[in-house]
């Protein structure tokens, strides 16, 4: 649920049937958020967020909700972005390369470009929207290298340098950018 509010702009209520009190933190996008025990009745919450702003100013570095408003419009581009261009691009690379996998996956994380699961699932970050392209190529051969070799060994690396030579280059510059929007 989500309480519009004057001064944090767009809280972020969970209801949660373990909960035993009200907690506040903050969300990755800088949104306030709470989580309440599962029964609290809605003007409960709004009497307890207006009880506690002062502690929240104090506690809690929220962000501004215009800067909220403005990080969802760029998570909005970057996705329909990457909508049109990643999974054709993995799937390129997939079919020049000989590997399957079984599924794409777009995420918006803050701290990973991508990531291959055992089951043969591809994610990738909208985030590399925001990069060259031979960077978000080298992310796509890294997560596809993944597929035959689920770490980080010495045959890893050997075959991602079969299929991006300057990848050393790619990884360090990588590091340069955060995959956070």
């Amino acid at each position: 649920m989500i309480i519009s509010d004057l001064e944090f702009g767009e809280v972020v209520v969970r209801k949660n049937t373990l909960a035993r009190g009200v907690k506040f933190s903050v969300s990755t996008s800088g949104r306030l958020s709470m989580s309440v025990p599962a029964r609290t009745p809605n003007f409960l919450i709004k009497r307890f967020l207006n009880s506690n702003r002062d502690r929240i100013r104090e506690k809690l570095p929220v962000n501004d909700p215009a800067t909220q408003r403005t990080r969802d419009y760029q998570k909005k581009v970057l996705m329909k972005k990457a909508r049109e261009y990643l999974p054709y691009r993995l799937e390129y690379y997939a079919k020049l390369y000989g590997y399957n996998y079984d599924k794409c996956r777009l995420t918006h994380a803050n701290t990973r470009w991508g990531s291959c699961s055992s089951r043969k699932t591809i994610s990738l970050n909208i985030g590399l929207m925001k990069l060259p392209e031979p960077l978000r190529d080298y992310v796509i051969l890294h997560e596809l290298a993944h597929l035959n070799h689920m770490d980080h060994s010495k045959a890893f690396w050997a075959e991602v340098g079969t299929h991006d030579p300057r990848y050393k280059i790619h990884d360090k510059k990588l590091k340069l950018f955060s995959p956070g929007v």
